[in-house]
Protein backbone atom coordinates (compact mmCIF):
# COMPACT_ATOMS: atom_id res chain seq x y z
CA UNK A 1 0.00 0.00 0.00
CA UNK A 2 1.66 3.20 -1.16
CA UNK A 3 1.72 6.53 0.65
CA UNK A 4 -0.66 8.23 -1.79
CA UNK A 5 -3.28 5.51 -1.26
CA UNK A 6 -3.03 5.98 2.50
CA UNK A 7 -3.37 9.77 2.20
CA UNK A 8 -6.35 9.50 -0.15
CA UNK A 9 -7.95 6.93 2.11
CA UNK A 10 -7.58 9.12 5.18
CA UNK A 11 -9.07 12.09 3.32
CA UNK A 12 -12.04 9.98 2.27
CA UNK A 13 -12.49 8.75 5.84
CA UNK A 14 -12.44 12.30 7.22
CA UNK A 15 -15.01 13.31 4.59
CA UNK A 16 -17.24 10.45 5.76
CA UNK A 17 -16.89 11.44 9.43
CA UNK A 18 -17.79 15.04 8.55
CA UNK A 19 -20.92 13.97 6.65
CA UNK A 20 -22.07 11.45 9.26
CA UNK A 21 -21.67 14.03 12.03
CA UNK A 22 -23.95 16.52 10.27
CA UNK A 23 -26.37 13.70 9.40
CA UNK A 24 -26.83 12.68 13.04
CA UNK A 25 -26.89 16.29 14.23
CA UNK A 26 -29.84 16.84 11.87
CA UNK A 27 -31.74 13.93 13.44
CA UNK A 28 -31.11 15.28 16.94
CA UNK A 29 -32.03 18.83 15.96
CA UNK A 30 -35.30 17.75 14.36
CA UNK A 31 -36.23 15.61 17.37
CA UNK A 32 -35.58 18.59 19.64
CA UNK A 33 -37.66 20.87 17.43
CA UNK A 34 -40.53 18.36 17.44
CA UNK A 35 -40.68 18.34 21.22
CA UNK A 36 -38.28 15.61 22.38
CA UNK A 37 -35.01 16.54 24.07
CA UNK A 38 -33.73 12.99 24.68
CA UNK A 39 -30.89 13.35 22.16
CA UNK A 40 -29.97 16.80 23.48
CA UNK A 41 -29.79 15.55 27.07
CA UNK A 42 -27.53 12.69 25.92
CA UNK A 43 -25.17 15.11 24.20
CA UNK A 44 -26.16 14.14 20.68
CA UNK A 45 -27.27 17.63 19.61
CA UNK A 46 -23.66 18.28 18.75
CA UNK A 47 -21.25 18.61 15.83
CA UNK A 48 -18.60 16.76 17.83
CA UNK A 49 -18.05 13.57 15.77
CA UNK A 50 -16.95 11.56 18.80
CA UNK A 51 -20.47 11.44 20.27
CA UNK A 52 -21.88 9.95 17.06
CA UNK A 53 -19.34 7.17 16.41
CA UNK A 54 -20.65 3.65 15.89
CA UNK A 55 -17.89 0.99 16.16
CA UNK A 56 -19.08 -0.93 13.10
CA UNK A 57 -20.62 1.70 10.83
CA UNK A 58 -18.22 4.55 11.57
CA UNK A 59 -14.97 2.67 12.16
CA UNK A 60 -14.67 -0.97 11.09
CA UNK A 61 -16.68 -1.06 7.85
CA UNK A 62 -15.44 2.22 6.31
CA UNK A 63 -11.79 1.55 7.19
CA UNK A 64 -12.05 -1.98 5.78
CA UNK A 65 -13.51 -0.61 2.57
CA UNK A 66 -10.72 1.95 2.28
CA UNK A 67 -7.71 -0.06 3.44
CA UNK A 68 -8.90 -3.66 3.12
CA UNK A 69 -7.33 -6.22 0.76
CA UNK A 70 -10.02 -5.64 -1.83
CA UNK A 71 -12.62 -2.98 -2.53
CA UNK A 72 -16.22 -3.95 -1.81
CA UNK A 73 -17.57 -1.11 -3.91
CA UNK A 74 -16.25 1.97 -5.65
CA UNK A 75 -17.86 3.98 -2.85
CA UNK A 76 -17.24 4.08 0.87
CA UNK A 77 -20.35 3.84 3.03
CA UNK A 78 -21.01 3.90 6.72
CA UNK A 79 -23.37 4.98 9.42
CA UNK A 80 -23.17 6.54 12.87
CA UNK A 81 -24.77 5.69 16.19
CA UNK A 82 -28.56 6.09 15.88
CA UNK A 83 -29.97 9.19 17.58
CA UNK A 84 -32.38 8.24 20.39
CA UNK A 85 -35.79 9.82 20.79
CA UNK A 86 -38.85 9.22 22.95
CA UNK A 87 -42.03 8.93 20.82
CA UNK A 88 -44.14 9.86 23.86
CA UNK A 89 -42.70 13.38 23.75
CA UNK A 90 -43.60 14.04 20.13
CA UNK A 91 -46.55 16.24 19.21
CA UNK A 92 -47.70 14.09 16.28
CA UNK A 93 -45.99 10.72 16.51
CA UNK A 94 -46.44 9.51 12.93
CA UNK A 95 -45.51 12.80 11.25
CA UNK A 96 -42.75 13.73 13.68
CA UNK A 97 -41.02 10.34 13.51
CA UNK A 98 -41.00 10.61 9.72
CA UNK A 99 -39.55 14.13 9.90
CA UNK A 100 -36.85 12.99 12.32
CA UNK A 101 -35.94 10.06 10.07
CA UNK A 102 -35.81 12.20 6.93
CA UNK A 103 -33.77 14.98 8.53
CA UNK A 104 -30.54 13.03 8.09
CA UNK A 105 -30.85 12.36 4.34
CA UNK A 106 -32.15 15.90 3.85
CA UNK A 107 -29.03 17.26 5.56
CA UNK A 108 -26.86 15.19 3.23
CA UNK A 109 -28.68 16.58 0.21
CA UNK A 110 -28.18 20.13 1.48
CA UNK A 111 -24.50 19.45 2.10
CA UNK A 112 -24.17 18.05 -1.43
CA UNK A 113 -25.60 21.29 -2.83
CA UNK A 114 -23.23 23.41 -0.72
CA UNK A 115 -20.23 21.26 -1.60
CA UNK A 116 -21.04 21.42 -5.32
CA UNK A 117 -21.20 25.21 -5.03
CA UNK A 118 -17.76 25.20 -3.38
CA UNK A 119 -16.45 22.90 -6.11
CA UNK A 120 -17.66 25.38 -8.71
CA UNK A 121 -15.87 28.20 -6.89
CA UNK A 122 -12.71 26.07 -6.79
CA UNK A 123 -12.92 25.70 -10.56
CA UNK A 124 -13.25 29.45 -11.00
CA UNK A 125 -10.01 29.92 -9.07
CA UNK A 126 -8.34 27.01 -10.90
CA UNK A 127 -7.82 25.04 -7.69
CA UNK A 128 -7.87 21.46 -8.88
CA UNK A 129 -7.14 19.90 -5.49
CA UNK A 130 -9.93 21.83 -3.75
CA UNK A 131 -12.32 20.97 -6.56
CA UNK A 132 -11.56 17.28 -6.20
CA UNK A 133 -12.13 17.31 -2.43
CA UNK A 134 -15.40 19.26 -2.63
CA UNK A 135 -16.73 17.26 -5.58
CA UNK A 136 -15.84 13.87 -4.09
CA UNK A 137 -17.37 14.84 -0.74
CA UNK A 138 -20.55 15.97 -2.52
CA UNK A 139 -20.75 12.58 -4.27
CA UNK A 140 -20.26 10.81 -0.96
CA UNK A 141 -22.96 12.96 0.63
CA UNK A 142 -25.39 12.00 -2.13
CA UNK A 143 -24.53 8.35 -1.55
CA UNK A 144 -25.28 8.67 2.17
CA UNK A 145 -28.57 10.42 1.44
CA UNK A 146 -29.85 7.69 -0.88
CA UNK A 147 -28.24 4.79 0.97
CA UNK A 148 -30.00 5.81 4.18
CA UNK A 149 -33.36 5.68 2.40
CA UNK A 150 -33.05 1.90 2.02
CA UNK A 151 -35.84 0.44 4.23
CA UNK A 152 -33.62 -1.74 6.41
CA UNK A 153 -33.25 -1.04 10.15
CA UNK A 154 -31.60 1.05 11.45
CA UNK A 155 -31.38 3.06 8.21
CA UNK A 156 -33.70 6.07 7.98
CA UNK A 157 -35.88 4.62 5.26
CA UNK A 158 -36.92 1.81 7.60
CA UNK A 159 -38.74 4.28 9.87
CA UNK A 160 -40.75 5.59 6.93
CA UNK A 161 -41.45 2.00 5.84
CA UNK A 162 -42.59 1.06 9.34
CA UNK A 163 -45.29 3.72 9.33
CA UNK A 164 -46.26 2.96 5.74
CA UNK A 165 -46.99 -0.70 6.50
CA UNK A 166 -48.25 -0.16 10.06
CA UNK A 167 -45.46 -2.20 11.67
CA UNK A 168 -45.48 -2.32 15.46
CA UNK A 169 -42.55 -1.09 17.55
CA UNK A 170 -42.01 -4.63 18.84
CA UNK A 171 -41.77 -6.13 15.34
CA UNK A 172 -39.46 -3.32 14.23
CA UNK A 173 -37.22 -3.85 17.26
CA UNK A 174 -36.98 -7.58 16.54
CA UNK A 175 -36.13 -6.89 12.90
CA UNK A 176 -33.52 -4.34 13.95
CA UNK A 177 -31.54 -7.05 15.73
CA UNK A 178 -30.57 -8.44 12.33
CA UNK A 179 -30.36 -5.08 10.54
CA UNK A 180 -26.59 -4.80 10.38
CA UNK A 181 -26.25 -8.32 8.98
CA UNK A 182 -28.86 -7.60 6.33
CA UNK A 183 -27.11 -4.36 5.38
CA UNK A 184 -23.77 -6.14 4.93
CA UNK A 185 -25.49 -8.65 2.62
CA UNK A 186 -27.38 -5.97 0.69
CA UNK A 187 -24.32 -3.84 -0.10
CA UNK A 188 -22.82 -6.83 -1.87
CA UNK A 189 -25.77 -7.19 -4.26
CA UNK A 190 -24.88 -5.59 -7.63
CA UNK A 191 -28.43 -4.45 -8.46
CA UNK A 192 -28.50 -2.39 -5.26
CA UNK A 193 -25.49 -0.39 -6.48
CA UNK A 194 -26.99 -0.07 -9.93
CA UNK A 195 -30.04 1.62 -8.42
CA UNK A 196 -28.02 3.76 -6.00
CA UNK A 197 -25.69 4.86 -8.78
CA UNK A 198 -28.64 5.89 -10.93
CA UNK A 199 -29.92 8.17 -8.16
CA UNK A 200 -26.45 9.54 -7.37
CA UNK A 201 -25.61 10.21 -11.01
CA UNK A 202 -29.02 11.77 -11.63
CA UNK A 203 -28.76 14.11 -8.64
CA UNK A 204 -25.16 14.94 -9.52
CA UNK A 205 -26.11 15.79 -13.10
CA UNK A 206 -28.83 18.14 -11.87
CA UNK A 207 -26.36 19.94 -9.59
CA UNK A 208 -23.74 20.17 -12.33
CA UNK A 209 -26.35 21.77 -14.57
CA UNK A 210 -27.64 24.15 -11.89
CA UNK A 211 -24.16 25.42 -11.04
CA UNK A 212 -23.23 25.62 -14.74
CA UNK A 213 -20.19 23.40 -14.58
CA UNK A 214 -18.25 23.37 -17.86
CA UNK A 215 -18.88 20.28 -19.99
Amino acid sequence: MDTQHIVNGLITYLELIFLLTFHEFAHAWMAWKRGDDTARLQGRLSLNPVVHIDPIGTVLLPLFQIFGPSSITRYVIGWAKPVPFNPAHLRNRRTDETLIAMAGPAMNLLLAVALMALARVALIFNSGDAFEVFFDTAQLSLLLAFFNLIPIPPLDGSHVMRHAVGMSYETYANLSRFGFIIIIVVINIPIVWTVLNSFINGASSILLFCFRFPT
